[in-house]
């Protein structure tokens, strides 16, 4: 069980932190669907935002807001934790977001990894934060719950990289027919969709090996009940997804897949209770 002597400050800074991933994020979200006006109208015409909830001139509006709240948030956090390398990363997503949605998304691999990282760092920054001490805050075990932190932090982190690996390549075949008609070079475009599925099997085939082997190793250290939650929430639907891969062949049928990652991401995350709990 992790245990950290947190002064009081930490919680509000925590969740200012919490709010500035938030805000950038969103601001991600906002800024990629702009962008992609055109091919969303093709690839789901029924999820469109952007001039049909919300005004192109809003929608940049909003992303610069939001982008701007979240630089904020996170320079008031480094101010405080004296740890300007957060603050740093974070320019360093919005910058990555904004060239992703008008550059990068269109490359074959360079989306998709801009995308895996990113989504790891939302975990990453956690250890950086509380990893690095606040103020006088001290403590005899502090460095040793800092290293079994950056234990989980690696997990995790590695845990939604290779998860956002394999969801992007899943929407890249979602998403070709709108790709194909705006000149992106997506996977299944340059590489043609055999290949494409090959590719995010071998993905899934090596999370899911990783996970049987924590799973084991969890396992053998008494955690019965988190290897036995991580067998049935996490590697059998991976399982489900490898199969429902090789049967795919229509946009439907990826994003189904896709949503059962997207649960699959939440309740790998939500495993972190059992740690947080357990001894």
């Amino acid at each position: 069980m992790l245990k950290f002597p947190l002064p009081s400050s930490f919680d509000v800074l925590f969740w200012l932190l919490v709010m500035a991933s938030v805000c950038i994020a969103a601001a991600g979200y906002i800024i990629n669907d702009y962008f992609d006006f055109h091919i969303d109208a093709i690839n789901k015409p029924k999820k469109v935002v952007i001039d049909k909830v919300i005004k192109r001139r809003w929608a940049i509006i909003w992303h610069w807001f939001l982008s701007g709240l979240g630089i904020l948030l996170t320079a008031y956090v480094s101010y405080k934790t004296r740890k300007l390398h957060i603050l740093f990363a974070n320019t360093a997503s919005i910058i990555l977001l904004w060239f992703y949605s008008t550059t990068f998304k269109k490359k074959i691999l360079w989306g998709n990894i801009i995308i895996s990282l990113l989504t790891a760092w939302v975990i990453l920054v956690i250890y950086f934060f509380v990893g690095t001490g606040i103020g006088k805050w001290q403590s005899p075990d502090l460095a040793l719950d800092v290293k079994r932190l950056y234990k989980f932090a690696i997990l995790y982190a590695g845990f939604a990289f290779l998860l956002s690996v394999i969801r992007e390549a899943v929407k890249d075949l979602e998403d070709m027919d709108g790709d194909l008609k705006y000149g992106c070079r997506t996977m299944p475009i340059v590489w043609g969709v055999p290949a494409a599925k090959i590719y995010t099997a071998i993905w899934l085939v090596v999370c899911i090996g990783v996970l049987t082997a924590i799973m084991i190793y969890t396992g053998l250290s008494g955690w019965w009940g988190a290897a036995l939650y991580i067998a049935i929430a996490v590697v059998t639907p991976l399982f489900m997804i490898l199969v429902a891969l090789g049967k795919a062949s229509v946009p439907g049928a990826y994003h189904k897949i896709s949503t059962m990652l997207k649960l699959v991401m939440l309740a790998g995350i939500l495993s972190m209770l059992f740690f947080l709990i357990l001894k």
